[in-house]
């Protein structure tokens, strides 16, 4: 089925490490062409050398998609470097979890900023390419704290709750433009996320999950935004809803 996106441009956010990573090099065995984007420099070059030794076509554009500017950028450096843009996957995302009393609302600020504005901003400058070319596909990364709010999560959930109905909507503004959106929510996946947590207690609590199961791996995420994207063009996988087998 892969045989179908042969040939086609995928943008990666947030392709540094994890799911964002894993789709990348998912993608590029599909031979895909992949402009990776992300903040850490070194890193996407390693993942361009990567796909590139193995034979496909990868370009890395540093980019922090929380700002306006880049992320805009980032869109148009990918077409003007491939000449089109097929898919979008917005992947790039913070998890920084603790109570709302206390908190640190500077966290709050980044992840409203990654999370839910930086994909706002990637989708927007990607929507006249795609219309332009009568055709794309665009696949938002929400979680399971999309559809159930815990506690220590409160801000981090309503970022991906926003990414739900934001794929939602986008989903019913561009189907008459041939452009198919889908929005895939994972539960525990075993990536460095939680590492960038601060506070000790939320830290603490997350690993205990992870513990009490066998977390998904990145590139079982990534295997199922391939399925979304090997559908046919009658076929919009609108949500792909995925948890570790023993998560509640």
């Amino acid at each position: 089925m892969t045989s179908s996106l042969a040939g086609k441009v995928a943008l990666v956010t947030g392709a540094s490490s994890g799911i964002g990573e894993a789709t990348a090099l998912a993608l590029a065995q599909a031979n895909m062409r992949v402009a990776v984007a992300g903040r850490r420099v070194e890193r996407l070059t390693a993942l361009v050398d990567r796909i590139t030794t193995a034979g496909g076509q990868a370009f890395a554009v540093p980019a922090d998609v929380s700002i306006e500017a880049q992320a805009r950028a980032l869109v148009e450096q990918t077409r003007s470097h491939f000449g089109q843009l097929d898919v979008l996957v917005n992947n790039a995302g913070l998890m920084l979890q603790g109570m709302i009393d206390g908190a640190d609302t500077e966290e709050w600020r980044r992840m409203i900023g990654v999370n839910l504005l930086g994909l706002m901003y990637v989708t927007h400058a990607a929507l006249p390419v795609m219309k332009a070319q009568g055709a794309g596909h665009i696949v938002n990364l929400s979680s399971v704290a999309g559809r159930i709010a815990n506690p220590r999560v409160a801000v981090y959930a309503a970022t991906k709750f926003g990414v739900c109905a934001f794929s939602e909507a986008l989903r019913r503004e561009v189907k008459k433009d041939g452009i198919r959106v889908t929005v895939v929510e994972p539960g525990i996946v075993a990536t460095e996320l939680a590492e960038h947590i601060t506070d000790a207690e939320a830290k603490e609590a997350l690993k205990a999950r992870i513990s009490a199961l066998t977390p998904l791996e990145s590139e079982d995420v990534a295997a199922a935004i391939l399925y979304a994207l090997t559908q046919p063009a009658r076929v919009n996988v609108n949500e792909i809803l995925i948890r570790p087998t023993l998560q509640d």
